[in-house]
């Protein structure tokens, strides 16, 4: 199978990365100076053995590779708020022997919350859900570091809505040779409505420039709390605290890389980068969603993701705030709401 990464970033350029390491045939999709730096110097890849470069076809979209194949799979790892323009973008792609992608090809969402599955799955008929726990940054344009070993990330991997098949199978095969494990799964959204409590502290990190300090650490106990309540209202089921760790172990042990100081998480990124957009929507926003659709409460949520989301707008640094001010108005939205 020849793999197409839709944005090639943090986790694509590390996921892509690997894949070549381990023989596979991989295009990365990029826009802009991150395209650029691809198509010029090809990918580097900063892990704990050294750095790597690979040169990989890099293209901005399905118009330079002209009829997709037929053992294509679609790699999607762009922003939740990036999918409707990537899904746009690459569902109407030719295939060899007719049909279009979405028609044909697998497409695997290697991303954060759950919204894109149910995005990919009005425009694809094959559409895979992966819970990635993949520490990983893009350094510069063309410049990707993932600290994780002995292996680089786990990503569990199965069909959306649920079940399995062989085509997840093969793709799980072909990470597990690439330095990751990749455990096919018939319930993959469970994994990742686990992953998406975890994930609720991307906005505290990214507006406080931490998730490690006592109050960083306190507040997001909160948030997690009530993302748990409205999960445990809406009836929907994830894995807890205990499988999780039985299932990560040390397998993913962070290694200082000297050349690549780590930053923070997604969301941190994101503000660094001066994006202009986050993905609190997706993270903080789906517990806020869930909470009004099953009358629960969601005051902490919803000031996260308004913050982040203002932070982006302003294109503000990530750590721009006080955690004592955010815990400040935290308490008064609390306070607010009830």
């Amino acid at each position: 199978m020849r793999y197409i990464i839709i944005g090639a970033g943090a986790v694509g350029g590390t996921v892509g990365g690997r894949l070549a390491q381990a023989g596979r045939e991989v295009v990365l999709v990029a826009r802009g100076s991150h395209l650029a730096a691809l198509a010029e110097h090809g990918l580097r890849l900063r892990v704990p053995e050294g750095e790597l470069t690979y040169r990989l076809p890099a293209v901005d979209g399905p118009g330079p590779l002209g009829e997709l194949r037929a053992d294509d799979v679609l790699v999607l790892a762009v922003k939740t708020q990036d999918t409707m323009a990537a899904l746009e973008n690459w569902a109407e792609a030719p295939v060899t022997g007719g049909g279009t992608a979405a028609e044909r090809l697998p497409l695997v969402c290697l991303q954060n919350g759950v919204e894109s599955g149910r995005l990919a799955l009005r425009r694809f008929r094959q559409v895979y859900g992966v819970c990635v726990w993949l520490p990983s940054a893009l350094e510069e344009p063309g410049v990707v570091s993932a600290a994780g070993s002995p292996l680089t990330g786990i990503l569990h991997l199965g069909r959306l809505p649920h079940g399995t098949d062989d085509t997840a199978r093969r793709i799980a095969a072909d990470l597990a040779d690439a330095r990751f494990e990749a455990p096919v799964v018939p319930d993959v959204a469970r994994w990742q409505y686990a992953k998406l409590l975890a994930n609720l502290s991307n906005a505290v990190e990214a507006l406080t420039g931490t998730r490690d300090t006592e109050p960083a650490r306190a507040l997001y106990a909160r948030v997690r709390a009530e993302g748990a309540a409205v999960l445990d209202a809406a009836g929907i089921a994830y894995t807890g605290a205990e499988e999780e760790r039985a299932a990560r172990g040390d397998k993913v042990t962070l290694v200082p890389l000297s050349w690549a100081p780590r930053g923070g998480g997604s969301s941190w990124q994101s503000l660094a980068r001066g994006t202009g957009t986050i993905e609190a929507d997706y993270l903080n926003g789906e517990i806020a969603l869930l909470g009004r659709l099953h009358g629960v409460p969601t005051p902490l949520n919803e000031l996260l993701q308004r913050l982040a989301n203002r932070f982006a707008r302003e294109r503000r640094a990530p750590g721009s705030m006080p955690a004592a001010d955010l815990v400040r108005l935290a308490d008064e939205a609390v306070e607010s709401a009830g």
